[in-house]
């Protein structure tokens, strides 16, 4: 009996200890949040197989260098024996006329080949292959860090969003307890002096109290929702939960510059245009290339056959070649030049084509950007405006409460206007919340669009 009772303290020990650590709560920064999600973003993995295949072909290219060309082919069959009705010799078979196939004596035929060809001078052919292909990484680069970018912004918002939850969560628990304050403050009054006190104005509280419970639900829906996200962006196999370490919103100690700031770090960072430029330097070595390769080009080639059949004789005469017994090497000089002239201008002309496409493509991404910056810029200035403002408003709502709240606990007050007074307060609170959430927010898309880190932003 003691030893059950202990192995199901055991047990119910172990289960409480392992659903403990699969409920351990780890609180994390902004950057250690950016760097799980990312591992964990398919859309980022997608991007870097990208990279992978750019690497791939530079890799292709440089195989180029040594024995572009191969192979290996081996032959196999059932031939028959040779006899000699005259009787001469193995080595003097071939002399003569009557000798003819002895299929009594069949044996297996095998056949080896080897041939290979080395470039020894393309006209830089190769190299510039293998140039063009590293800046063809090096765009592909940029397109990845464009992809990282987008992901890094939503990402920004989504860790903020949690800690805009909590600040309005402990926002609204704040003024629950001064609601209840209120409304416990007006059933004295009704119970101490009815005639004194204005039924509307039990009635305005309730109506105010019962629009709360809505925002009040609102935080709940938008904690939950940030919780599934977080826990779908930081999937982990630990089971561990993450909130983040932030756990007050504070505006971004970053003040906004002149929109000429902007336009130009765009136009000079953005990794979309960085990489067409990439792109159109890449496309130009490859034209080099192509030209190049339609240039004679001189080579060393070699083949080697082994052949081999037991039950026919090997011919030691050199002007005598039997292919069922032989070996033999050759190794020769050839210079390959490609005729298609016709094709190679229209291969040559589609490139130059491609050229004038990028060159195009980056005069409208540059017009896109452009007024993506400037609508950036126009946000974030309005709103470092609206927390400015904001701030200021609250201020004198909270005086203004204050003062409400005195007078009414001196009996001077009115009920109504302290009710106006704590309505005014709270929503300009919310008002303050979400200002610096937005303003956070435009800030980091304003960053975003210049092709600026947003890392610098939040560790300021």
């Amino acid at each position: 009996m003691i030893k059950r009772i202990l192995f199901l303290f055991l047990f119910f020990f172990i289960q409480w200890d392992s659903l403990a650590q699969a409920q351990d709560t780890l609180r994390i920064d902004f950057n250690q949040f950016l760097e799980i999600s990312l591992n964990n973003s398919g859309q980022m993995k997608l991007v870097g197989t990208k990279v992978d295949l750019a690497e791939n072909r530079k890799q292709l290219a440089k195989d180029q260098r040594i024995l572009p060309s191969l192979s290996f082919r081996s032959e196999h069959a059932v031939v028959p024996g040779v006899s000699s009705p005259e009787g001469r010799p193995e080595e003097a078979i071939y002399l003569d006329p009557t000798a003819e196939n002895d299929w009594g004596n069949a044996g297996l035929f095998t056949r080896f080949r080897i041939q290979g060809v080395q470039p020894i001078y393309t006209w830089g052919a190769i190299n510039k292959a293998i140039e063009a292909a590293q800046t063809g990484i090096e765009a592909t680069k940029q397109e990845y860090e464009a992809t990282r970018a987008e992901i890094e912004l939503r990402l920004y918002d989504l860790y903020h969003s949690y800690v805009f939850a909590l600040e309005i969560e402990r926002l609204l628990i704040d003024a629950e307890d001064k609601m209840e304050q209120i409304g416990r403050a007006l059933e004295k009054a009704i119970e101490e002096s009815p005639e004194d006190v204005d039924e509307s104005d039990k009635y305005k509280f309730d109506v105010f109290r019962a629009q709360f419970g809505i925002q009040r639900a609102e935080v709940e829906q938008s904690l939950l929702f940030v919780h599934e996200t977080w826990k779908y962006a930081l999937r982990n196999d630990e089971g561990t939960i993450y909130e983040p370490e932030m756990r007050f919103l504070d505006p971004v100690e970053k003040q906004v510059e002149e929109i000429g700031f902007y336009q130009n770090s765009a136009l000079n960072n953005r990794a979309e245009l960085l990489g067409l430029e990439l792109g159109r330097t890449a496309m130009k070595q490859y034209i080099s290339s192509l030209k190049s390769r339609n240039l004679p080009g001189l080579f060393l080639g070699f083949t080697t056959t082994f052949a081999s059949t037991p039950v026919r004789p090997r011919q030691p005469n050199p002007f005598i070649s039997t292919p069922e017994n032989t070996f033999n090497t050759a190794l020769g000089l050839t210079i390959r030049q490609n005729l298609n002239f016709f094709q190679a201008k229209t291969s040559l002309e589609r490139s130059k084509i491609e050229v004038n496409r990028l060159d195009y493509l980056k005069d409208s991404m540059q017009d896109g950007i452009i007024l993506e910056v400037n609508q950036a810029y126009r946000n974030a200035a309005l709103a470092e405006v609206k927390v400015v403002k904001t701030d200021e408003a609250l201020q004198i709502a909270k005086e203004w409460l204050r003062m409400e709240q005195l007078d009414y606990d001196l009996g001077f007050g009115e009920s109504k206007d302290l009710v106006d007074a704590v309505r005014q307060e709270l929503e300009l609170r919310l008002s303050e919340m979400e200002t610096i959430f937005e303003f956070n927010s435009a800030v980091a898309r304003l960053n975003k669009s210049a092709g600026l880190p947003l890392t610098t932003m939040t560790d300021n």
